[in-house]
């Protein structure tokens, strides 16, 4: 797959722009993708399987058209908690009262609703607070019987119909993927994904489970938005391929004031990892109806690339807000802007993890020092699953990372990790047939021109994944 250099993007993170009514056209997802979306988030929270089978066509069918690999990443739902139904479809909720929420499905009102998961009544105990609509209701336990909490109303409100239940304090007896989720991952991956999204995960055998399911013909992408995820960070960091730092619902479930403590490890114990990590939700919010974002917003995507994740997401701005292209571009500026300043530079490198003690790891720390020392123009990995790529790219070299990759699924996986440029091209037979294709494509996607030096990464013998063992300095002539 042939790549034109003008489509080459001059930043090294990523961008995820979500999918939805306002952005569901041929026309519309070309200008996203031409102003700077990598990525194309399916949100299965909504639309039909028929909404998303047109949608991936009309991707493959961009990307075909461009000769550029784009990835898509398939976000599932997930257990979703709710109340259930009240008489006239909506009450008041007064501070200080008492609430019950029951197995009993008959419509509620002010003093009782329909709690249908068994499971909360289970795991609840005396003081267990719950969180009802977003965290805008609170309630926390008095008193509880075998189908039944009786509650007081910390703080009250308004509530109505199907209003969603967050229970921050205990770990819950679910399972991480439903029925539903089950379907949608089984449609996703027929349909050619290259990530599934797992929403509220709260232990590693969550993700086991995901990936038990999956079989390896996705990456696993892991949301972070359960505190019991955070008591759980390293192992399921471990079992991921990515993870997201999904701060809709973390910022429910936490203390507003935790949640940018909880970005920044999160990403941090990601970087270690040689992990993709994304950061989402709410980062240009005001651009759902606006055509500029807030002051504040701008430095929330700049906070993101300075922490060093790979990629930044864009959610309802994309999906269903008025300003898809100028969220795009706006998103695609703020980075720009930020890389081109000195000081990211120097925290960059400064938060740059030690490389693990293989030999893959030295070739690719080696090929970091070797291309800043000599000022070489590009990193060229070849890499048959992606693993050579996500190493280089895990030393946030100075230059871009030419990923390589024999499959164009590997390329467009590529699409999510930092710097990565990824090219289909077919595997070499050699060192010497590599550094020549290396130089050759380099050229043609304009990241070298006569005279250029680049430092080639690779693994002898071609084909084998995961080891990357071999490194040459070349000059393009």
């Amino acid at each position: 797959m042939a790549t034109r250099p003008r489509l080459r993007r001059r930043r090294r993170t990523k961008i995820i722009a979500t999918i939805g009514p306002a952005s569901s056209d041929e026309a519309t997802l070309t200008r996203l993708f031409m102003a700077g979306a990598d990525v194309f988030r399916l949100n299965f929270s909504h639309g039909t399987h028929e909404d998303h089978a047109a949608r991936i066509a009309l991707i493959r069918a961009i990307e075909a058209r461009l000769d550029r690999p784009i990835g898509i990443l398939a976000d599932v739902q997930g257990p979703k908690l709710r109340v259930g139904a009240f008489i006239g479809g909506r009450t008041q909720l007064v501070a200080g009262e008492e609430f019950t929420l029951d197995l009993n499905p008959a419509p509620g009102d002010r003093r009782r609703v329909n709690l249908p998961h068994p499971e909360i009544i289970d795991a609840a105990g005396i003081g267990t607070n719950l969180l009802i609509d977003d965290g805008k209701l609170r309630l926390r336990v008095k008193r509880r019987t075998a189908n039944a909490l009786t509650t007081e109303i910390l703080v009250g409100g308004p509530i109505s119909d199907r209003k969603g239940v967050n229970v921050p304090d205990v770990m819950l007896s679910i399972p991480a993927l439903t029925a539903k989720d089950r379907d949608d991952i089984a449609f996703a991956l027929d349909h050619g994904v290259d990530c599934i999204g797992l929403s509220f995960v709260q232990r590693p055998e969550d993700v086991e489970q995901a990936r038990a399911l999956i079989a390896g013909r996705a990456w696993i992408m892991t949301k972070l938005e359960k505190p019991q995820a955070l008591e759980n960070l390293d192992a399921i960091i471990a079992l991921s391929d990515a993870v997201m730092v999904a701060r809709g619902d973390l910022g429910v479930e936490l203390p507003p004031e935790e949640v940018p403590l909880a970005q920044k490890r999160i990403v941090r114990l990601a970087r270690i990892s040689g992990k993709p990590v994304v950061v989402a939700t709410q980062m240009l919010e005001s651009m759902i109806n606006a055509p500029a974002p807030t002051r504040a917003e701008a430095s929330d995507v700049a906070t993101a690339v300075f922490d060093g994740a790979d990629a930044v997401m864009l959610s309802a701005e994309t999906a269903s807000g008025q300003y898809p292209y100028e969220a795009v571009n706006m998103m695609d500026r703020i980075i720009a802007r930020v890389e081109e300043d000195p000081s990211w530079r120097q925290s960059t490198n400064a938060a740059r993890p030690a490389p693990d003690h293989n030999s893959s790891d030295a070739i690719a720390a080696a090929g970091r020092q070797i291309a800043e020392t000599i000022g070489a123009t590009a990193i060229a990995a070849f890499t048959t699953s992606g693993a050579s790529a996500l190493r280089v790219a895990r030393e946030r070299p100075a230059c871009p990372v030419l990923a390589i990759a024999p499959d164009v699924k590997v390329a467009r996986r590529l699409a999510f990790v930092w710097g990565a440029h990824a090219v289909v091209a077919p595997e070499a037979s050699g060192m010497s047939e590599a550094v020549t294709r290396a130089l050759r494509i380099a050229h043609v996607h304009g990241l070298a021109q006569h005279g250029d030096e680049i430092v080639v990464v690779a693994g002898l013998p071609f084909g084998v994944p995961g080891n990357t063992n071999s490194l040459r300095v070349a000059r393009l002539k």
